[in-house]
């Protein structure tokens, strides 16, 4: 997986100073750096082109995706997969017969985020809904602010079928693994929500699962669960091409958003969202008021912000 994202001057120096430790010794033409982020190549290059490569590409560039929303709010986001032009004009094809349908479809959010839980979701969508879920503003659930998520998802809850999984950071910490990685988890998490849904809801045309593994490697995932639900529709930017797989992801946001927010409450303290620097500076003060354990319970301990984190520690 290849994703190619424009980042302006401010995001380009927050890549450069969280990669510092992580550069590789040779840097391609015209690049500043080229560094290794788990299963993904980091190249940024003096133009502002950020290329995010390998299996984890999806993660660590929804990371500085975020970082560029949150730094520049009036510009528009330039992110792209860089695959060739056919198959990114077929990636935005949406299937009406899908669209349109009674279905269910699952989604998750937090995968990227230092602190706050993963959370995954299956929602069902009878196509009698679509309409009003149009006039929401879910058919742009990309656009929708976490403003806007907290107030119409409590009036999706209502009429919307779904099922949700909250994974807390401690959780996480202890699944984590060299055999179990983040793409795993989540494999293993939407086939149990999956499950959960289907068990209740029984006239559905299709189920759609937003692909972030191709399917062969999803089900490799699962070999060792014990029940896996298998008539699964995967596709890419799922959110634009089924309206069951967007409220998925406003219900796994709004959810989110509430853990987190509980989570600032109890530390008595701001936390900030992404795994950027600022993240790494929040991650200071909690070590500073709490101790070094409790990064251990509320953030994702293989990130490399703990890294940065303790490293800084020691310094002082």
């Amino acid at each position: 997986m290849t994703i190619t994202l424009k980042v302006s001057e401010n995001t380009k120096q927050e890549m450069q100073e969280f990669f510092e430790e992580y550069k590789r010794e040779k840097t391609p033409p015209y690049a500043i750096f080229q560094a290794d982020d788990a299963d993904c190549v980091v190249t940024l290059y003096e133009s502002g082109k950020a290329v995010f490569q390998g299996m984890s590409a999806d993660i660590s560039a929804q990371l500085w995706i975020e970082r560029e929303r949150h730094l520049n709010p009036t510009k528009k986001v330039d992110v792209k997969n860089s695959e060739t032009e056919k198959k990114e004009k077929k990636e935005l094809y949406i299937d009406p017969k899908i669209y349109h349908s009674n279905s269910i479809g699952s989604d998750e959010v937090g995968t990227g985020d230092y602190f706050g839980p993963i959370v995954v979701t299956s929602a069902y969508v009878a196509k009698d809904q679509i309409p009003w879920l149009e006039e929401l503003g879910v058919k742009d659930s990309k656009k929708l602010t976490d403003e806007k998520i907290m107030e119409i998802v409590p009036q999706i809850i209502k009429k919307i079928p779904y099922k949700s999984i909250i994974l807390t950071n401690k959780e996480y910490n202890e699944r984590y693994s060299k055999d179990m990685n983040m793409n795993k988890l989540k494999a293993i998490l939407h086939n149990k929500v999956l499950l959960q849904l289907t068990s209740e809801i029984k006239d559905y045309d299709y189920v759609v699962v937003d692909e972030f593994a191709k399917p062969y490697v999803y089900f490799h995932y699962l070999k060792e669960s014990n029940q896996v639900f298998r008539k699964i529709t995967f596709l890419t930017k799922g959110e634009d091409k089924s309206l069951a797989v967007a409220c998925a992801s406003l219900i796994s946001r709004y959810i989110f958003l509430q853990q987190f927010e509980k989570l600032s409450r109890e530390l008595d303290m701001f936390l900030p969202k992404g795994a950027s620097t600022t993240v790494d500076e929040a991650g200071m003060k909690i070590i500073h008021k709490y101790g070094k354990e409790k990064l251990k319970e509320i953030a994702k301990y293989n990130f490399k912000n703990t890294e940065k984190i303790i490293n800084q520690k020691e310094k002082e």
